[in-house]
Order: structure tokens, then sequence, then C-alpha cells
């Protein structure tokens, strides 16, 4: 089969990971009464009746039934259908094949640029795919529709994931730690691996092959609120599946707020964001207190944390959440000595809490100064 593409996957390297092999030949191509418009609230693009443009694109040439099965996955999840079109090239006209967009899609404002989507996206795409690719059996389009926004969620945490100082520990090399063979993972909303890998020992030699299991966690943003005239914090309470799945008799924690860094958005913007959805709060500084990995013998979470300087008047709890998001949150403003006394008795049990309250006992009189 011969595809006419015209938006991301005219990138070669997108294209490779969503058909599983590298195209061999490929053409310039353009599809004439129609234009291509960036979608409504998104990065990708799609293509529109238009009789004033003609689509710039390519087609690939002799894509095998194997290939198209992945694309119609990768297209069909969003309601793209595969169509026949005629499109213009250098050699003349021919008829090819075209994933079109459903009706609903509705175009957003400016223009959409290969070049730019390359530079500030194709990273997590390529991400995205190779996990959606890793998995067996395949899902089905509803169920990738369904997972996508986790899908990109873990891609853009690989992609944010950056060389840190390693003045101390060992300075690795990226030969120093392989992984052999990758049991597709398990799971929907979060996911689940079985590995095989060898790594550098501090002898110098190489280990055995070894077997892990690791849990596909998410980056997430998270946030004390802190009332530094006042000195008063914000706690969210909220029942937990981790601690009920421990068996603990009382599995409604008091944490920070906090949410998970989405697809295309900056922690920062994840933090303050939290605040407003969860706790109705308006912060007046973002101040970074540290980002690290939860539990990194078991699992990728890996978390931005703040404290979050605002205005807490009341002391009176309240509600809180997104009710299309299930949440069920009650909000708890205190002194930070009531906190703290709480950390004492064990009634704050969660580690971002604790980790962050101590942090502003050690900050806070410098956070005064901002308020």
């Amino acid at each position: 089969m011969d595809l006419f593409v015209y938006g991301t996957l005219q990138s070669r390297d997108l294209m490779t990971a969503v058909s599983g092999v590298a195209p061999q030949n490929s053409v310039a191509a353009q599809l004439h009464g129609y234009g291509v418009f960036p979608v409504e609230g998104n990065v990708v693009p799609f293509i529109a009746k238009d009789d004033r443009f003609a689509a710039q694109g390519v087609v690939y040439e002799n894509l095998d039934e194997a290939q198209i099965a992945r694309l119609d996955l990768y297209e069909g999840a969003f309601g793209y259908l595969l169509d026949t079109v005629d499109v213009r090239t250098e050699a003349g006209m021919r008829s090819v094949s075209c994933y079109l967009p459903p009706d609903d899609v509705i175009a957003g404002g400016g223009s959409w640029s290969l070049r730019m989507w390359e530079e500030n996206h194709l990273a997590p795409a390529i991400l995205a795919a190779t996990e959606l690719f890793s998995r067996n059996p395949p899902p089905t389009p509803a169920a990738v529709r369904a997972m996508w926004p986790m899908v990109e969620a873990r891609a853009w945490s690989k992609h944010r994931a950056k060389p840190a100082p390693a003045t101390r520990r060992y300075a690795a090399r990226p030969a120093d730690f392989a992984i052999e063979k990758a049991q597709p993972p398990q799971g929907g909303f979060f996911l689940f691996q079985a590995l095989d890998l060898r790594h550098r020992q501090f002898d110098g030699s190489v280990s055995d092959t070894l077997r892990r299991e690791a849990f596909f966690g998410i980056d997430a943003a998270i946030v004390l609120p802190y009332d530094a005239v006042r000195d008063r914090v914000l706690l969210v309470e909220q029942a937990r599946v981790g601690p009920r799945l421990r068996h603990d008799p009382n599995p409604w924690m008091l944490e920070p707020v906090a949410g998970i860094v989405d697809a295309r958005e900056t922690p920062q913007e994840a933090a303050l964001r939290e605040c407003k959805e969860e706790a109705g709060l308006e912060l007046a500084r973002l101040e970074p207190a540290g980002s690290f990995y939860v539990s990194p013998g078991a699992t990728t979470d890996y978390f931005y944390t703040y404290v979050g300087l605002c205005d807490l008047p009341d002391l009176k709890t309240y509600g809180g959440g997104l009710e299309e998001e299930a949440e069920d949150l009650r909000l708890h403003p205190m002194s930070l000595g009531e906190a703290l006394n709480l950390a004492d008795t064990g009634e704050i049990a969660t580690g971002p809490a604790l980790y962050l309250l101590y942090w502003l006992c050690r900050h806070k009189e410098r956070l005064r100064a901002f308020a």
C-alpha cells in the first residue's frame, strides 16, 4: 500500500516507531483542496477540505500488512480512517491511501509546523509509540484512546530525565546498565514490567543477568501550601488505595496538594494547576524544595516538590477536588506547629508531607521575607 501522510508521521523516526519498519521509499506529494490545521487543544494537525490550500506531505510506498495494522491502531484509536485520495507528485497524479480525520475534529488557531513539532515534541512522541507497540497482545483502539493520556505522561516523564551531578556517586556511562530483555508491560492506568538486566559493579566487573520487576509510575508535582504571615500550612485528606492494600485500618491520608505532571506540561505548571483544582488556591510564590525518586528500587515515580506561598486566612476545614476526576477531598488549614505534632504522633504518614514539613522548618525564616 502507498500511504500519504501530512502531519507528524512525515517524521521518518516516528513513522519507524509506529509502523515497526523504517520506510524504504518515499516521495513528496501535495493533496490539493485540503488544508493542514492544528487540532484545537493539541499539538498535532489534521486536514480539512479547503480549496484555498494544498496539503504538503509524503507518500510512503509499498507498506505491508503488518505496517498497516500498526498504523490502523495508532490512527484508528482517534477516529482516523483509511480512504483513497489523489495526490500530485513530481511524476504526476496518483491515487494513494490516507488516514482522514473524523468529522468532529475542531481546528485551533494559527498554523502547524512540522519543524516546530519535531523540535519540541518528536522525542516523547517516539517514546509513546514505543510503549504502545511493546504491549502484547496489542490493545484495542478504544483501550488506546482511554490509556493515551497516561502513555503520553510516561513518555514525557522519560523525556524529562536529565543528567544530574555525580561528585560522590559513580558517574555512569550508557553501557554500564544494560537491559537485555524486557517483558511486555502489563496494566492500564499504571504499568508493571519484568526485566532482565546487567550492570557494572563497583569492582569494575559486570553483574550476572538479574531479573528485576518495576512499576512504571508518573512524574508528580507536590505542593505544601504555606501562609508565611500566619505560619500556617494546608494538608489534603483523602482515601488512598495503597494503605488499604497494606491492610492499614485507616486508609484516609494527610498529604500535600499533589497531581500528575501531564504531557507537555512543566512541573511548575502542574503545581499551580493542582493548587487551584484541589484546594482553590492561587499561589503568590512557588518555592522549589527538591526533586527525587520516591522508591528507586521498585518504581519510576519522580516527585517535583514545592512550598507554595499563599493566603490561608481561615482555619475552617473545607471540601475540594474535581468531581469529574472523582476526587473527594477534605482540606485542613492548620498551624505549622499542629502539623509537626501530627507528624510526631504518626497521624501524618505520607513521605511527601513529612519531607516538606521538615524542609519548611529549615527554610521558613527565609520564606517569611517574601510574605
